[in-house]
């Protein structure tokens, strides 16, 4: 069964990389619903949060064919009961029409919108939470001849996380270990090689 999945992605800020992925994604006849890169809280390590709806099994697959990217040090997908998200939405109406039509405080307070820039010929207002939230001040503004609407790509922090940071000191903390491993075994091998 299908339903919406938010993946996080943990990589080096390489070039291309977003085109290896979109490309992933386009061989699989995935549609992105939504994409978001920034910075993470590690320094040199970016982000992305994808947004996609698709049956878990494809999730799953399409995670491990991700992580196997060279530049990606790891990748995880969630439910949205699992995240925390938001997107930022923003909306343009006439400022005469709405000045006229509407109680425009009541209309803030109610949504949760504030002014972001008031001309004579326009207002946008900003607000931010799900889908759903924004979607429905869509249509309240609608009969006040809504110009124009854009909404960001989703946020998302992950509930159970404990960080990337986290993550990252434990793979640096073993990964001396697997490393001197690797060289035993090689020079094992070596060993044997000579004899």
């Amino acid at each position: 069964m299908k339903q919406e999945y938010t993946i996080t992605i943990y990589t080096e800020n390489q070039v291309g990389l977003l085109t290896r992925i979109a490309i992933i994604f386009s061989r699989r006849k995935i549609n992105v619903e939504s994409l978001n890169t920034s910075p993470s809280e590690v320094d040199g390590i970016h982000r992305f949060t994808i947004v996609i709806n698709v049956a878990e099994d494809v999730v799953r697959k399409l995670v491990r064919q991700i992580e196997k990217q060279v530049d990606v040090l790891k990748v995880y997908f969630n439910t949205n009961d699992e995240i925390i998200w938001q997107e930022l939405a923003l909306y343009k109406v006439p400022t005469d029409t709405i000045a006229e039509k509407a109680k425009v405080e009541r209309l803030l307070r109610a949504y949760g919108a504030r002014a972001v820039v008031i001309r004579k010929d326009y207002t946008i207002f900003e607000t931010t939470g799900q889908r759903e939230e924004t979607d429905t001040l869509i249509q309240v503004l609608a009969p006040f001849g809504l110009i124009e609407f854009v909404r960001s790509a989703r946020v998302a922090i992950i509930k159970d996380s404990k960080g990337f940071h986290e993550k990252l000191k434990e793979f640096e903390e073993t990964a001396p270990a697997k490393h001197m491993l690797v060289e035993e075994i090689t020079a094992e091998k070596a060993a044997e090689m000579d004899q």
